[in-house]
């Protein structure tokens, strides 16, 4: 069998069609090599041979003994069964306990005077130690040697526990292992030898061997490193062959122009920009100037600026003869981006415009829901290239929409965008324009390496000057009813002193949530009263609209936001609470992202524990956002030693959205983090997190890119060649392709 087929075999041949078809349907388990990177999750230990008398209570040991005496008991009025089985070793005595289904092998096979080996771990049960479910393997009391040697191999031994699924449980899984271990000497491995070697890393074959059959815990340690280097070396090979693929490419550089609209938009800007801002601009222009298409991701603090960086950079386009894009995630956001931009470019957003700057261009807008005739006129004034900005939502990618001259794309909330969508928008270049990402998603460095590793990274982590300090605390609502109480005396406070408000809600609370609620129930069990208590339905914008509106913010003027209203509708409401003729706004999260309204000083967010911690920091961003301190309000009925108080209170406790994010994660699962958009990557990541191993993904992203520069094609590495077409199956290779 050569080496690459024998990680290709298909498990129907080794293991039968049965167990093979359940592993390919419920585990995702098809070749060898697949059953060969399904690693254990952990490993039972079975500890020495320990004698009855000497055993330590609340750690693993293995005993071998004789049953003294089996027994049966009921309890639950006959309806549960319990299995009590007494040891003897001549030393001491020590009883085993079974329950429910688990009593039936051991209560025929543990018949008095059968010798066995027993593993598990002791506790305490009325002050007698015990055993409960060990797992045992009997022993031929005729023949000495054999049982000398059964116990010298089932003790002290670590038990692989696989990841497994109702049809097929962990030891079958071992089983099915042992069966294909043989081929672990035909891995084929990716790492260079001079970097296997210079960092100690054990050869494949072996950290296969050791990951699934060890013999002490620095064989999984061994086997762990290794395997974790595999994953995070051959990721971010792939992703340094992306962005060296990116380099090859051709695009028109933009270079500056002196006394262009950028010096002119310069001129009237009222202070000057932080250091964070210069830098990331610096960077930002050195790669527009070349002629390869810039990739760069652009993280920035809620409130850091990022939009100034992007107007200044689309500017700088502009005056190179090109055309800019933005692509906003919702229509509330693309007219928000629409309306700060022009009223910061004042007559420069003009162009041929009477009254206009000569130095001017126009700044468009394009959504779906436009009237026909000014969508019509703003498609002209893309294709004819009198437009040099355009902000709009997904309807710039609709296939009518050509530009004159594209030179940069500018993606806000990348997170939003299917790459798809980010690739069509690249697609309407004559040659492939420059793409800037943003987001205010503050993400860590070893996320962004991993889940952006196509792109360069900026990172703006200052505040402008100016910016007011934001106040949080949680408002136990359920406990202290009095203190939500207090927080709409504040909310009317902040009002009485000219400043505004928002109230922000999970649900809409209209019909469709209703009907998607009544839906979500179907077919479910009735819960118990108690549940029902704890699993009502998240508080609604319409509901708490009206109940404010009515009771504790009587006589302010309460206004609403909601996704599925209309879109001049959302337009119109965010104009007249931005003009400040509306106090309190109660809106979804539809406010999360640019909204920008520096008068409004408070928010409160009902339900707080129903969101994600990013989320309520993307939230909180929307106040003191101009010179008055801001006031963050969140409320929850969650238990105080609960884990959903415990993130709301990291939220109070800290404004650094890196450091929130970090508690995010620390939180959730892997999956969660690299998210849907990613699942290519997430399925391959076995060993490594991305959270937790930022040591190992820096460095493999340095070799990285040392091998790629050194040998792009990789024509000197086949061993890695293969391993990344083992990695690049169709759908990882669009996402990366995608980026």
């Amino acid at each position: 069998m050569d080496r690459v087929s024998a990680f290709d075999e298909p498990l129907k041949k080794l293991l039968g069609g049965a167990t093979a078809k359940v592993m390919a349907e419920h585990l995702d388990l098809h070749t060898v090599g697949d059953l060969l990177h399904h690693y254990p999750r952990r490993y039972e230990e079975r500890g020495r041979l320990t004698a009855l008398t000497e055993l330590p209570l609340d750690e693993h040991v293995t005993v071998v003994a004789q049953v003294a005496d089996a027994r049966v008991m009921m309890f639950s009025n006959g309806r549960g069964k319990r299995l009590e089985v007494t040891l003897t070793d001549g030393s001491g005595r020590l009883q085993l306990v079974f329950f429910g289904h688990g009593v039936h092998k051991p209560h025929k096979e543990l018949l008095p005077g059968r010798r066995a080996m027993f593993a598990g771990k002791v506790s305490l049960f009325n002050h007698k130690m015990q055993l409960a479910h060990p797992t045992y393997q009997l022993l031929d009391a005729n023949d000495e040697d054999e049982a000398t040697e059964a116990v010298d191999a089932f003790a002290g031994q670590l038990l692989p526990i696989y990841p497994a699924c109702k049809q097929l449980d962990s030891w079958r899984i071992a089983k099915a292992v042992d069966a294909v271990l043989p081929s672990a000497q035909e891995a084929v491995d990716p790492l260079p030898p001079a970097l296997r070697d210079g960092r100690g890393l054990v050869p494949l074959p072996e950290a296969l061997l050791k990951i699934h059959r060890p013999h002490t815990k620095a064989d999984t340690a061994a086997a762990r490193d290794r395997l974790r280097w595999d994953e995070a070396f051959v990721l971010q090979v792939a992703l340094a062959r992306r962005r060296y693929a990116d380099t090859q490419l051709p695009a028109v550089a933009r270079r500056p122009v002196a006394g262009g609209l950028l010096d002119a938009f310069d001129a009237t800007l009222p202070f000057t920009l932080t250091e964070g801002q210069q830098k990331v601009t610096g960077e930002i222009f050195d790669a527009l100037a070349t002629e390869h298409p810039m990739h760069r991701l652009l993280q920035g603090e809620v409130g850091s600026g990022k939009t100034l960086v992007a107007l200044r950079a689309m500017l700088r386009t502009v005056d190179a003869g090109g055309q800019a894009a933005m692509l906003a995630p919702t229509e509330v956001l693309a007219q928000q981006h629409h309306r700060s931009i022009t009223e910061m470019m004042g007559d420069l957003a003009e162009g041929g415009l009477l009254g206009g700057s000569d130095l001017g261009t126009k700044v468009v807008l394009l959504t779906g829901s436009m009237g026909t005739a000014a969508r019509r006129q703003a498609l002209l004034d893309l294709v004819t290239g009198e437009a040099g900005i355009v902000i709009g939502t997904h309807a710039l990618i609709e296939d009518k929409v050509k530009f004159h001259d594209l030179g940069l794309v500018v993606v806000d909330e990348q997170h939003r965008f299917g790459v798809e969508q980010r690739d069509a928008l690249r697609s309407k270049g004559k040659q492939p324009p420059h793409l800037l990402v943003m987001t205010a998603t503050p993400i860590p460095r070893t996320v962004a390496m991993t889940v952006f590793g196509d792109l360069e990274t900026s990172v703006l982590d200052q505040l402008p000057a100016g910016r007011s300090p934001i106040a949080s605390h949680v408002v136990p609502a359920k406990d202290k009813p009095h203190f939500l109480s207090r927080a709409w005396e504040r909310v009317r406070e902040e009002v009485e002193n000219g400043h505004q408000a928002y109230v922000v809600c999970p649900r809409i609370g209209d019909d469709a949530d209703e009907a998607a609620e009544k839906k979500g129930k179907a077919g479910k069990k009735k819960a118990a009263p108690e549940e029902d208590a704890e699993k009502r339905p998240p508080l609604a914008v319409l509901d708490i609209a009206d109940q404010l509106a009515k009771g504790p913010l009587a006589g302010l003027r309460v206004e609403v936001l909601h996704g599925r209203m209309p879109p001049d509708d959302k337009d119109d409401v965010m104009r007249r609470f931005a003009a400040g003729q509306a106090d309190v706004l109660v809106a979804t999260t539809v406010i999360e992202v640019g909204v920008n309204v520096p008068n409004a000083t408070a928010m409160v967010i009902m339900d707080a524990d129903r969101f994600g911690v990013s989320q309520l920091h993307q939230l909180r961003g929307r106040v003191g956002r101009g010179s008055a301190p801001g006031l963050c309000l969140l409320v929850s009925e969650a238990h105080e030693a609960s884990p959903a108080r415990a993130r709301l209170s990291a939220v109070a406790a800290t404004l650094d959205g890196f450091e929130l994010s970090r508690i995010d994660l620390e939180q959730r699962r892997e999956g969660d983090v690299l998210g849907q958009a990613q699942s290519g990557v997430r399925s391959s990541l076995r060993v490594l997190s991305v959270i937790g191993d930022e040591d190992v993904i820096a460095a493999a992203r340095e070799e990285a890119v040392r091998v790629v520069a050194d040998d792009p094609g990789l024509e000197r590495l086949p061993e890695l060649r293969t391993a990344l077409d083992a990695l690049l199956d169709k759908d990882r290779e669009e996402y990366l392709d995608k980026g």
